[in-house]
């Protein structure tokens, strides 16, 4: 601590950001500031603090901090540093997939309407997100059955093309043959745009006039076909929040707390039609309730589509937000502290989400922490470790008689799995099926990287784990000791009797089969297993394709590889038309119609 007393002395009253870590020097918060010498110095005084900023003090053993030109600098700075360290008292979001959106590139003479997770400022018309109920795939179906829009990617040229079975379904018109006019194609589109919109009588009307004459015709199964999107159509029209105004486009984002851990509730509005939302799960240390709002506005934005308004409560740092959106995306943002009217109804639907939620997460979020950073700390106990067993790598070979050999290295971080930092080996220089050699050289690779710049992408483990038991460990001890590591644990998991061998003792160790501590090596065990079949399966698979492309008569080693990098997998190959193959560099017409020969002959 009189490290700690020395630093806050010091501390500048500038914007910036600081980054707490514990005995072993492993990153455990990072927060922002708006005057570092204020903010820090918060965490040492007396005064009551959340249960779980206490908790987080009492494992500070020093801290750094970094000087930035504004407090939106640090708030960008923050969310950056907290993705690289993944620290345990930051709030991590483990949902960060984006939803589903329609896209219409209007742009194109003859308009496709597509499924897209990534909005592009490229001219076209984005339209969602959807998020549950009612998927993109269903609302395309609609349209297509209602206005004959065409979902396919082909290029529309002067010359005319065959057309496919949606023209004889009636579900396309077919402007790719030719067989309708580009005004009566764009009536079609505009069409299709305004039920986007919201606006869906027309579409109700089309589908119930289709739907009896079909009835009439005795095609009772496109009748109930019919009778199927006007169902969905119904739950549709539900979405729509009748009080609200159809020009709103806004995030509702409430949060819940019981000092110890936070649920955030998102409700997600459209042209007064409700989307949907998701809820998350927090666990973090911040000091103030606005705090930990902002910081999960910033992650999640980070990898969401930013709305031209978001509804929050009052205490969120409205301010700094606003100007974070306009320098960091260049976007307007209205952030709303809704006080009455529909807004707050909305908020108020998002702070009752948020609030069950929470209750229903507790239990959860406990399980959470037995089965990883607890069961960290058992294993710290049960293993005789010298420290806490942060980043955890974990490694397997996989082969089939020595072919296509592969090594997988995953990473799990305080007991959790950090796929971004995974990595595949394909083994060089072992002949034959040599699992130990193979391991042996992998993890020689794998050291090679520390006390390089490189070890800024891969930094130094905590505990390596390997697959096998005292052969496997032996194997690896010897490359340790080449190297002169002395400062990274290892163990083995053998998978019959699940034993833990150490360099400790000459006797394994057996961990209860209860034990979260034991699971959580199983997990990361397993995870390297499969991680390992997957690499090797695909190596295998384009293996395979380049023997049967070394068949066909005309294709060389640089035709074959264009085919692999165009096409990639065999399947892909062998249903191509004459025409796609041709296309491909190095591959000319006749060329194309000999594969297209070879592989109607000989598959």
């Amino acid at each position: 601590m009189d490290v700690i007393k020395e630093k806050l002395k010091l501390l500048p009253e500038n914007p910036g950001v600081y980054i707490m870590l514990n005995k072993y020097g492993n990153v455990i918060y990072v927060g922002k500031a708006r005057v570092l010498k204020n903010r820090v110095r918060q965490y040492f005084h007396n005064s009551p603090k959340p249960e779980k900023v206490m908790k987080m003090v009492e494992n500070i053993s020093d801290f750094n901090y970094i000087i930035t030109n504004s407090e939106i600098d640090a708030l960008a700075l923050e969310n950056n540093l907290i993705k690289k360290y993944k620290p345990k008292y930051n709030i991590l979001l483990k949902d960060d997939k984006t939803y589903p959106y329609i896209k219409v590139n209007v742009k194109e003479e003859y308009p496709n309407f597509s499924v897209t997770r990534k909005i592009r400022k490229d001219g076209s018309k984005y339209y969602g997100p959807f998020m549950g109920g009612i998927s993109c795939k269903d609302v395309l179906d609609i349209l297509q059955l209602t206005y004959s829009i065409r979902l396919c990617h082909i290029q529309i040229t002067q010359k005319p093309k065959r057309e496919c079975l949606n023209y004889h379904i009636k579900r396309c018109t077919a402007p790719c043959a030719k067989l309708v006019s580009k005004e009566e194609y764009s009536k079609q589109v505009k069409n299709a745009l305004s039920f986007l919109e919201g606006n869906y009588k027309q579409a109700e009307q089309l589908l119930t006039d289709k739907m009896f004459r079909s009835a009439e015709s005795e095609n009772f199964e496109l009748a109930l076909e019919y009778k199927n999107k006007l169902e969905m159509l119904s739950k549709l029209e539900a979405k729509r929040i009748t009080s609200l105004s159809k020009f709103i486009d806004a995030d509702i984002i409430a949060y819940a707390t019981n000092n110890l851990y936070s649920a955030v509730n998102v409700l997600v509005t459209r042209k007064g039609i409700m989307q949907g939302g998701s809820s998350f799960a927090l666990d973090e240390a911040h000091i103030s309730d606005g705090e930990a709002l902002t910081a999960f506005i910033v992650q999640y934005y980070s990898s969401h589509e930013v709305p031209p308004e978001i509804i929050v409560e009052d205490f969120c740092e409205k301010q700094l937000l606003q100007n974070y959106f306009k320098e960091k995306f260049d976007r307007t943002v209205e952030v709303t502290l809704a006080k009455q009217g529909i807004k707050y109804r909305l908020l108020e639907m998002a702070q009752k989400n948020a609030a069950e939620y929470l209750e229903k997460s507790v239990d959860k979020i406990k399980h959470r922490d037995d089965m990883t950073v607890n069961a960290c700390m058992r294993l710290k106990e049960l293993l005789s470790l010298d420290k806490y067993p942060r980043r955890m790598e974990c490694y397997d070979i996989s082969n089939v008689s020595g072919v296509d050999k592969v090594g997988s290295m995953v990473v799990f971080v305080d007991g959790e799995a950090d796929r971004s930092s995974y990595r595949r080996f394909k083994i060089r220089t072992v002949e034959g099926a040599n699992d130990f050699a193979s391991l042996q050289e992998v993890l020689n690779r794998r050291l090679s990287k520390l006390g390089t710049d490189e070890e800024k992408r891969f930094p130094k483990p905590d505990l390596i784990i390997i697959d096998g038991g005292k052969g496997q460990l032996s194997a690896v001890k010897s490359i340790f000791e080449d190297a002169g590591i002395n400062d990274i644990e290892l163990i083995s998991l053998a998978k019959r009797e699940e034993e833990v061998f150490t360099l400790n003792s000459e006797q394994s160790i057996k961990i209860s089969h209860r034990d979260f501590a034991l699971k959580m090596l199983q997990r990361i065990r397993d995870e390297a297993h499969r991680f390992a079949i997957t690499y090797f399966r695909n190596l295998h698979s384009k293996r395979n394709l380049e023997s049967v492309l070394n068949e066909i008569e005309g294709v060389g080693k640089v035709k074959r590889i264009a085919l692999m990098e165009k096409f990639g997998t065999l399947d892909k190959i062998m249903y191509a038309s004459e025409e796609e193959l041709a296309k491909t560099e190095g591959i000319g017409k006749f060329l194309a119609a000999n594969i297209k020969k070879y592989f109607e002959e000989n598959l």
